[in-house]
C-alpha cells in the first residue's frame, strides 16, 4: 500500500499539525508503510491563498503522481475533488468555537466548507474523545469517528530533569489569543521571583501580552523566545520548575502531553481536551484551573512552587504511563489499520 501524506504544514515553522504530520510519517515508515510525503516548499502554508492552492489544486495532483492507494489529509482540510479514498485528521473544531474574530472568508473555508467535505471522507480521525464529541455536536451526530491520540516524540522520555533556581514556568505554543498567555502575565505580579518563558511563533497577540506585562511592571520576568531549536526546547523541559497550559481551547494539547512524558509538573486550564488528558491518570493530580481566573492561577502556581518536591514525585511517576498512552507506535499502528479498512 502506498499512502500519500499531506505534510505541507511542515514547511517553515512546524507547529501542532505540522509536528503531527512529520512524526506520523516517521512512525508509519518504521512499520514498513510506503509513505509519500506531499508538500510544496515554495508555498507559504500560513498564507490563506497559498493554503487554498495547495489544498484544492496541488494536493490531489501530487497524490495522483505518487500513485497512492490512500490520501491522508493530516492538516484538517480536504480537497473538494479527490480521486482517492481520503482519510482526514480533524485536530479540533476551533474554527467553529473560538475563531470568530478572524476574517469571514477564512471561517467560510476552514469551518463551513470543510464541515461539508468531511462527510465525503473515507475515514475521519480525531485527536481526542473531546474532539470526537465536538464533531458530533457541531457537524454530524451520526458520524463514525476513529479516536487516535497522537504520539509524543520519544526524546521527551529521555529528558533528565534538573530544575534550576530561581524557578521558571515553561509555556509552549503559538502566542495567540486562544492560548491565553495574558492570564499568566496578569497573575505574575502576585508570584514573587517566578519567570515565564514562552516558546512558540508569535502573532499580533504577542504585542498585547507585552503591553500588559509593561503595564504591570513584569516585563523583566516575561521571556518571549519565539520558535527555538529542539535541543533548546529540551533543555527548557529539563530545567523548568513547571509547565503552564492556560489555553482556552485545544483539540489534543501537545504542550500538556509533552510535559507529562518529560516528567515536568504541569498546571492546565480546565477546558476542552486538556481536561481529558489531565484526568487520564487521576493519581497524577494535575491541577485544572478556569482559564480566565488569574487569582486561581496565582494561588495554584504558588502552592505548587512551595511543594515542588512532591509535585516532581507525582510528575515522575506519571512519565511511563503517559509515554505508553502517547506512543507513536500505537498511533501509527491504529492509523495503518484505518488505511487498510478504507483502501478500495
Amino acid at each position: 500500500m502506498i499512502v500519500a501524506l499531506d505534510t505541507q504544514l511542515t514547511v517553515g515553522t512546524a507547529t501542532g499539525a505540522g509536528v503531527y504530520a512529520r512524526d506520523l510519517a516517521n512512525a508509519l515508515r518504521a512499520l514498513g508503510v510506503d509513505v509519500r510525503e506531499l508538500r510544496a516548499p515554495h508555498l507559504n502554508p500560513w498564507r490563506f491563498d497559498r493554503r487554498v492552492i495547495w489544498d484544492q489544486l496541488l494536493l490531489s495532483i501530487e497524490a495522483a503522481r505518487a500513485h497512492a492507494d490512500v490520501l491522508h489529509a493530516t492538516s484538517g482540510t480536504m480537497p473538494i475533488i479527490h480521486t482517492l479514498p481520503t482519510v482526514v485528521t480533524v485536530h479540533d473544531l476551533a474554527w467553529h468555537r473560538v475563531q470568530h474574530h478572524t476574517r469571514a472568508y477564512a471561517r467560510a473555508y476552514f469551518a463551513t466548507l470543510q464541515a461539508r467535505l468531511y462527510k465525503h471522507a473515507a475515514a475521519i480521525i480525531t485527536d481526542s474523545h473531546f474532539t470526537a464529541t465536538e464533531y458530533k455536536t457541531l457537524i454530524d451526530p451520526n458520524a463514525t469517528l476513529d479516536v487516535v491520540y497522537p504520539g509524543v516524540d520519544e526524546r521527551f522520555a529521555a529528558i533528565e530533569r534538573k530544575p534550576t533556581d530561581p524557578p521558571f514556568a515553561l509555556v509552549v505554543g503559538t502566542v495567540e489569543a486562544r492560548k491565553n498567555l495574558k492570564v499568566l502575565v496578569k497573575a505574575l505580579p502576585t508570584i514573587p521571583d517566578l519567570r515565564i518563558v514562552s516558546v512558540g511563533p508569535p502573532t499580533p497577540y504577542a504585542d498585547e501580552v507585552k503591553k500588559r506585562a509593561e503595564e504591570l511592571g513584569v516585563t523583566h520576568r516575561l521571556d518571549l523566545r519565539g520558535y527555538i531549536p529542539r535541543n533548546a526546547l529540551d533543555e527548557l523541559y529539563a530545567t523548568a520548575s513547571l509547565a503552564l497550559i492556560p489555553s482556552r481551547y485545544e483539540g489534543f494539547g501537545y504542550a500538556l502531553a509533552e510535559a507529562m512524558c518529560a516528567g515536568l509538573p504541569a498546571i492546565a486550564a480546565d477546558t476542552s481536551s486538556l481536561r481529558e488528558l489531565a484526568t487520564m491518570f487521576p493519581e497524577a493530580e494535575i491541577p485544572l484551573i478556569p482559564p480566565n481566573d488569574e487569582s486561581a492561577w496565582s494561588t495554584t502556581i504558588t502552592t505548587l512552587l512551595s511543594t515542588r518536591d512532591a509535585a516532581q514525585r507525582r510528575a515522575t511517576a506519571l512519565r511511563t504511563p503517559a509515554q505508553q498512552a502517547f506512543s507513536w507506535l500505537s498511533a501509527a499502528t491504529a492509523t495503518q489499520e484505518i488505511y487498510q479498512r478504507t483502501r478500495r
